[in-house]
């Protein structure tokens, strides 16, 4: 999960090198990812009205409920 999210954000970004993922277990089935990343590549992962944002967010959840999770990204300023 954590490889798909770094993947996803690393292709979106000008500086790959400095995404930082950090990913908490919150109860059995719900995963936090915590998405870090240069303050100059916050708007191109946060996208239009947060529509880029929202998209990683649907694929994190869909790729978690294949394995019965759940997930939450959130992105950190």
């Amino acid at each position: 999960m954590k490889e798909l999210l770094e993947y996803m954000v690393k292709e979106l970004v000008d500086n790959p090198d400095e995404v930082q993922i950090t990913e908490e277990e919150e109860g059995d089935k719900t995963v936090i990812f915590k998405l870090k990343v240069a303050e100059n590549d916050l708007g191109k992962v946060i996208g239009k009205k947060g529509r880029t944002a929202n998209a990683i967010r649907v694929v994190m959840r869909a790729a978690s409920a294949k394995r019965g999770k759940s997930s939450i990204v959130k992105i950190i300023d």
